[in-house]
């Protein structure tokens, strides 16, 4: 008999909720476990390390040898101990770039690193790097590009065919894998097996994704999808790092396909009325290219630089997938990693001191005895606090031991019964009076916000809109 996971009593409470008094009624779409339990990783890192990393180009064109794919000192336990180090959760590697160079020894193309001189030709970089994840506790997710740069049967349904069978060939030999990611970048030119031409596809239909995904599922039963159009991640819009100030977690798809162009505002905002749950993910690399060049080593996003992006993404309710390209050793650039461990220290030295642990904390109502504002302040994303059935407004006032700066407020909604805050307020007490210092949209998995306020002794949340009762799970300040 398996044991029940937490996550699991947790909907069955949601669900018993429902139809009684205990909690608030679920305002639907909600996430499923495995989204729930990806939301919880919030940071983890992209890897792209292909010929492209020995050419110099971000997109081989596909007519590369794979005899220059020669690291020399690679080191898979560097990345994955670098990563764990820095706080990343998870590896999501790129087994195929659009260049259509394989990390793996494919039985069904030689453009891959079966033919390169690393370990003459016996190496097999996924199955290290998915050992190396094992080793390190950390998840492994995979990415393999849909367009190929390289295969003269690309744009036919044998190609379909082909990407397919490789599909099959990463989830029955290199699993578990928690996120299967694939873009838009589909169609244009390429060698495509000595033609050199431009060849289109149609995005929306030439994958036949719906089979597709179903084929990935029945290999891998919790795998989660990301493209523009998920269906259970969603891609942000940009590659700059920023997730909307409003960010819903709702989405609909029913217009939407990887690849489809114009539709950057509504993959930042989400929508208040989207009938799936399609979290953001935002993706954006440590350095200007997404592959290492060694005219970039200087270039190298600082720690500050990475704080400031995790605010805009974590901090406002998305996942991080940060890019980190190894060099041509194969190891992760000394400078890269100086930058990492740094950001992981200005994280955790930023957030050691909550000051809302032991300080009072009262609301304008709440739902029932059981849901009450100890709950907001007790390190546990599993209570939660609820005002008044069926209201759509709130105040959560707490009052600091003393009166402080305060440089950053954390909310939490508790989205096991759906994402439900449209506005809020944040106001501070500073010797005896009270400033409204910021009016945000949207809460979700985690909202940061940098007040910067000095001799602040209350801080009062005005919940101004809600869908229906308003529904908090933490509260944090430091």
């Amino acid at each position: 008999m398996k044991t029940i996971r937490p996550y699991y009593i947790l909907l069955l409470y949601a669900i018993m909720a429902c139809t009684s008094t205990k909690a608030p009624k679920p305002i639907y779409p909600l996430p499923s476990l495995a989204q729930q339990n990806w939301q919880d990783l919030e940071t983890y890192a992209f890897i792209h390390f292909t010929t492209n990393t020995f050419t110099g180009k971000e997109w081989g064109y596909g007519d590369e040898s794979p005899e220059i794919f020669n690291p020399t000192e690679l080191d898979v336990d560097q990345w994955a101990k670098t990563i764990k180090d820095a706080g990343l959760k998870a590896i999501i590697l790129t087994c195929k770039h659009h260049d259509g160079f394989v990390l793996w020894p494919s039985m069904f193309t030689d453009h891959s690193i079966a033919n390169s001189p690393y370990k003459n030709g016996k190496g097999d970089l996924v199955k290290e790097v998915s050992e190396a994840c094992k080793k390190y506790g950390l998840k492994f997710g995979i990415y393999l590009s849909p367009w190929d740069r390289n295969r003269g049967d690309y744009g036919s349904p044998a190609y379909v065919a082909y990407y397919r069978n490789q599909l099959k060939e990463l989830f029955e030999n290199y699993g578990p894998v928690f996120e299967m990611w694939f873009d838009g970048a589909n169609g244009g030119d390429g060698y495509y097996g000595g033609k050199n031409e431009i060849r289109k596809i149609d995005g929306k239909t030439y994958y036949d994704w719906p089979n597709t995904i179903e084929l990935v599922e029945r290999l891998e039963p919790n795998i989660l999808f990301f493209s523009d159009a998920g269906p259970h991640i969603r891609w942000v819009g940009n590659e700059r790092g920023l997730a909307g100030k409003t960010n819903w977690n709702n989405i609909s798809t029913d217009t939407l396909y990887a690849g489809k162009a114009g539709i950057e505002n509504l993959l930042n905002t989400g929508h208040e009325n989207g009938t799936k749950w399609i979290p953001a993910e935002v993706d954006v690399s440590i350095r200007p290219g997404w592959f290492y060049h060694a005219e970039e080593d200087v270039k190298v996003k600082t720690p500050e630089q990475l704080f400031e992006i995790y605010l805009s993404s974590v901090g406002r309710g998305s996942n991080l997938l940060l890019n980190i390209p190894p060099d041509k050793r194969g190891l992760i650039h000394e400078n890269d990693v100086k930058s990492l461990l740094a950001w992981r220290k200005l994280i955790d030295v930023t957030f050691a001191n909550n000051l809302a642990i032991g300080s009072e904390v009262t609301a304008s109502t709440t739902f029932n005895k059981n849901l009450n504002t100890q709950n907001l302040i007790d390190q546990a994303s599993n209570t939660f606090w609820a005002a008044k059935k069926n209201s759509k407004t709130a105040e959560v006032s707490i009052k600091l031991k003393e009166s402080t700066t305060v440089n950053y407020l954390e909310l939490q909604e508790y989205l096991s019964l759906g994402q439900r805050i449209k506005a809020f307020s944040i106001e501070v007490k500073q010797n005896g009076i009270w400033n409204k210092i910021a009016e945000e949209t949207t809460v979700g998995h985690k909202r940061i916000l940098k007040l910067n306020a000095a001799e602040v002794s209350e801080i009062r949340i005005k919940i101004l809109d809600s869908k229906d009762t308003p529904i908090l799970s933490e509260i944090k300040i430091y």
